[in-house]
């Protein structure tokens, strides 16, 4: 089975490995904006705000599903590659546990400050009560919502990215349908989309237990194991990069609410709701990339094999700047007809989000380099630099330019920090890449060492 992954993938094989966790990370995104889209538009929009006020809080408790399935992902892989499948499995096993484990407890801790931090976001009234309803509710679930995040991250690992993906679209057709039964047939509103979330975090974090823990075809399994507290601080500083870059974007989410309620008040938020929405499909491509191509370049690495390393980089960068262009096109000319599809009821609202979206649709041009550099550094089990372009990416590029270019542009100030916030991430992604070419030898200097080397040895 290791002949997989120790092979030369051309550019269209790069894109079949990877093209089942793009899809897993597209639809799981698909699936969020179904829930968008029942809420927006057979609750209303002050239920659109609420849920975009507390998704942030929900996504940094549930990152460290994100950071042991990023951080254990890159050291069971480069395990695998040093020749060690038991070793590997262990490891893996042990990520599993201490994911479910850390999202028990901050479920725990959820449910206790979920009320004040959200008077402190500045919500009021009905949006008061409907975000406290969708956040506790969620805050149940976490648990397998942290197993979900590592798993979607672990079925490429473990060589079976279809699967990751049939169990996401299980997963988001029980939110689908969930959602259309809870909110139109039996009109729960919010509290019916949040049961809805939560059973399908709950399928997709506990089929893959049942997958793993029989004997399958994959390269990992579940197995007796004993805690191995340096391996886990491992993947913990591994996954650091990832922790913090979704940390970060979650704060720096709340902190656009929180500007648009003191510009513009709920409309400001929904229309960041629908924008945000739509974009996490746009961006879960270049996540899913990354992520589905890092198991790839972990193996390469903890193999020596320097050239297959350069070669899957620059095939890398090739796909991220193809992609970007498409998107980009693709939001600009099709703004309109994704805000409609949240809210049409409202023409104000509407076009307020569709100049919205043109602004912001900027940042897809750039945002797919830094962060295929944040999961290219985390692949090479270079948590540091991993975690310091996805610190700087998100909590201190766009923190500074959404409090910043507001005061100097006003509205579209908010939309544009986005962009000059991830122009910023891919200079420093780019100066990173090329100082490190030769520590771990995918420069081209030490890959045409490398192949001479190799011809020599077989002459």
């Amino acid at each position: 089975m290791t002949k997989d992954m120790n092979r030369h993938y051309t550019f269209g094989a790069l894109v079949r490995f990877t093209l089942p966790t793009i899809a897993m990370m597209v639809f799981t995104s698909l699936y969020e904006v179904a829930d968008g889209f029942f809420v927006s538009n057979f609750v209303g929009k002050t239920a659109l705000a609420g849920v975009n006020l507390i998704w942030p809080v929900i996504m940094i408790l549930a990152s460290a599903g994100l950071m042991m399935g990023t951080g254990g992902s890159a050291l069971v892989a480069k395990t695998r590659g040093e020749g060690d499948n038991e070793q590997a499995n262990r490891y893996f096993t042990m990520c599993i546990i201490f994911a479910a484990a850390l999202g028990l407890v901050l479920g725990i801790v959820g449910q206790i400050v979920m009320e004040p931090l959200v008077r402190l976001l500045g919500a009021e009234g009905e949006l008061l009560s409907e975000t406290i309803i969708y956040g506790r509710c969620i805050a149940l679930a976490l648990p397998f919502f942290s197993l979900q995040f590592a798993f979607q991250i672990f079925f490429s690992t473990a060589g079976k990215p279809s699967v990751g993906f049939v169990v996401n679209v299980a997963a988001g057709l029980t939110n689908v349908v969930l959602d259309a039964l809870f909110i139109c047939g039996f009109g729960w509103g919010i509290l019916g989309a949040a049961i809805a979330t939560g059973l399908c975090q709950a399928v997709g974090g506990f089929v893959p237990l049942i997958y793993f823990a029989r004997k399958n075809a994959s390269y990992l399994r579940l197995v007796r194991t004993r805690p191995e507290w340096r391996p886990l601080g491992k993947a913990c500083i591994n996954g650091s990069s990832e922790l913090v870059s979704n940390i970060s974007m979650s704060l720096v989410a709340t902190l656009y609410n929180y500007q648009l309620l003191s510009y513009i008040g709920e409309d400001g938020v929904a229309a960041y709701s629908v924008i945000g929405y739509t974009a996490m499909v746009f961006s879960g491509v270049f996540i899913g990339y990354a992520l589905g191509v890092s198991p790839l370049l972990s193996y390469q690495y903890g193999a020596q094999n320097r050239i297959e390393m350069r070669s899957i980089m620059t095939k890398s960068l090739l796909f991220v700047s193809v992609f970007a262009v498409i998107m980009f096109a693709a939001a600009e000319v099709f703004a309109p007809q994704l805000s409609a599809l949240f809210v049409s009821y409202d023409p104000e609202l509407l076009e307020f989000t569709t100049n919205a979206y043109r602004i912001y649709a900027l940042a897809f041009l750039i945002m797919g380099l830094p962060i295929y550099g944040s999961a290219f550094f985390t692949a090479l089990n270079n948590g540091l630099v991993s975690a310091l372009i996805a610190f700087l990416r998100t909590l201190v590029f766009e923190c500074g330019a959404v409090i910043v270019l507001p005061m100097i542009w006003g509205i579209d100030g908010i939309w544009l920090s986005v962009s000059v916030a991830e122009l910023c991430a891919a200079v420093l992604t780019v100066v990173f890449m090329v100082a490190l070419r030769n520590r771990y030898g995918y420069g081209k200097r030490a890959c045409l060492a490398e192949a001479a080397a190799a011809d020599e040895a077989k002459d």
